[in-house]
This record gives C-alpha cells, sequence and structure tokens, in this order.
C-alpha cells in the first residue's frame, strides 16, 4: 500500500465512521516498533506501523487507523482524548475500534532475556545476581564483609 492509498483510506474512514473530514496527513514510520499507530499532538498527524498490514491485514490497519483518529478528532474537539478518558472509550465503542492492538509476532520472538551476573562470597556463602559486572576489588560481602568472587553470567544466549 501507497502512502497516497493510506491517506485516502484514512479520509474515507473518518468521513464514513465520525462524519468529520480528516485535514491532516496519514503516513507509515517504519521506525515504529512495538505499537501500531500513533497520533502526534504537535502536528496533528498519524503515524501508522506498515507491519501492521503485512502480518495481520488490511482489517487490523483499518481498526488502528480508527483508533488514531478516536484520538485525532477528540483532542481537537477539545475532548479528553487519551486512553484513560471516558469520551475515548466511549467514542472507541461507537465506532468499533479496538482498545489495543494485537501484538506482532516478530515482537515477541526477539524478546531477549536479560544477562545477570552471579557472585558468592568466600567468607559466608551468600549469593548475589546482578545486572552489570561489578570490581570484585572494591566491593566486599554485605553479611560478613567478606571478598567476592565472581561465579557466572545467568541468562547468556
Amino acid at each position: 500500500m501507497k502512502e497516497s492509498e493510506l491517506q485516502q483510506l484514512t479520509e474515507h474512514i473518518s468521513e464514513q465512521f465520525f462524519g468529520k473530514t480528516f485535514r491532516h496527513q496519514a503516513v507509515f514510520n517504519d521506525r515504529l516498533k512495538t505499537t501500531g499507530g500513533r497520533y502526534l499532538l504537535g502536528t496533528h498527524n498519524i503515524e501508522l506501523n506498515r507491519r501492521y498490514l503485512e502480518e495481520h491485514g488490511r482489517e487490523e490497519l483499518i481498526g488502528i487507523i480508527k483508533h488514531e483518529l478516536c484520538h485525532y478528532h477528540l483532542h481537537l474537539e477539545g475532548k479528553g482524548y487519551q486512553h484513560r478518558d471516558r469520551s475515548f472509550k466511549d467514542l472507541l465503542q461507537q465506532v468499533g475500534a479496538p482498545r489495543f492492538c494485537t501484538p506482532l509476532k516478530t515482537v515477541q520472538n526477539k524478546r531477549r532475556v536479560q544477562k545477570r551476573q552471579e557472585y558468592v562470597c568466600t567468607g559466608c556463602g551468600q549469593y548475589f545476581i546482578r545486572k552489570r559486572r561489578i570490581d570484585t576489588s572494591r566491593y566486599v560481602c554485605g553479611v560478613c564483609k567478606g571478598k567476592l568472587k565472581w561465579q557466572r553470567t545467568i541468562g547468556s544466549d
């Protein structure tokens, strides 16, 4: 789908479901990773994630456009446009827009296990797990003031 087609689709959805014109731009933003789209408060433009069209199809993209148009029209009218606002939730229900989009399969597979560093005290045997490596010559056990020894990295690929 080209951006000109996306613009026409957004204008059509705005007229059909909201009865109002969409006077700004709707564009694809390939830098969006985990969200289906976003409404920009400063420019009033809508950015959409192209991967939702590729993975879930046109219907999912239409749902995301409806969702972003809810933000758009409520913001321009000066009403509550945020997810927590009652007017936003009511408008979502009226037009049949989803509150949240379906997660992308590619994003779910890319979640990494965070690496952890495991240390043990040579005096009392207490284990410590940290996100970052520490300088064992500068730090000591908080229980007995004994020396720390690096054991292993947990969660490495």
